[in-house]
């Protein structure tokens, strides 16, 4: 653990447990969907729909949803293959005092803390919106630093290298957007494919879109009991 990082926890963790409403208050901006991914959803269902929208913002958009998606994948590789990173609620050289709230010694147990996954989505999702939008893209930015980021360094889930390699992640596969072949190449097909199929079409990017509003957590409830149910099978049948 590096001094960067072990100076920035001690700071937040100094604050920890000395009031109840400001502990709950951090868990919950770090832990509502609505709060976290639900606003960053409605902002791109706002943009995509918007009076005057040009075909260029939507290409943006999609290829931006779609690069988020790709470097979540990339990211969750990279916490496997790299050497395994303890959350620092259980660092035991930080001496990580639990904030009030839901946060817990077991939280995200066997999970390895780097990159953020977090920080790879959100911003990547803030990043296609400052192509989109300036104004919406700043404040999409500034909700991915203050709402996504710090709430996750308070409670001890991620040291803040975790958040900035995540947001570096994020923030480039979204820039790929800016190379107009790169982009046309991702979002040609699902342009295409938009327009001959539109209701099929908007149900996918609601259920993109829905994944996003809620971190992906019920399809990782779901994803843990189908490897649950195999393995059980699995063991039955040997």
């Amino acid at each position: 653990m590096n001094s960067f990082d072990a100076g920035i926890i001690s700071l937040f963790n100094a604050l920890a447990r000395r009031s109840l409403t400001f502990d709950t208050l951090v868990f919950l901006l770090g832990s509502n969907f609505i709060l976290k991914g639900g606003v960053i959803a409605a902002l791109i269902w706002w943009t995509w729909f918007r009076e005057g929208q040009r075909e260029k913002d939507r290409e943006y958009l999609l290829f931006g949803i779609s690069a988020g998606f790709l470097a979540l994948l990339a990211a969750r590789v990279l916490a496997t293959v790299l050497p395994f990173r303890e959350r620092p609620l259980r660092n035991p050289l930080l001496h990580f005092q639990l904030p009030y709230g839901g946060v817990t010694e077991t939280t995200l147990l066997g999970w390895s803390s780097f990159p953020s996954d977090h920080a790879v989505l959100y911003f990547a999702l803030a990043t296609t919106l400052v192509f989109v939008s300036r104004c919406v893209g700043i404040f999409a930015l500034v909700h991915a630093v203050f709402v996504i980021s710090l709430p996750r360094i308070y409670m001890g889930i991620h040291y803040p290298t975790d958040l900035i390699a995540g947001a570096l992640i994020g923030s480039g596969a979204a820039a790929l957007g800016k190379i107009a072949r790169v982009r046309t190449a991702v979002v040609g097909p699902l342009l295409h494919w938009l327009r001959k199929y539109p209701g099929l079409s908007y149900a996918c990017f609601f259920a993109a879109t829905f994944q996003i509003a809620t971190g992906f957590g019920p399809s990782i409830e779901l994803a843990r009991f189908a490897l649950a149910v195999a393995e059980a099978v699995f063991h039955q049948l040997q």
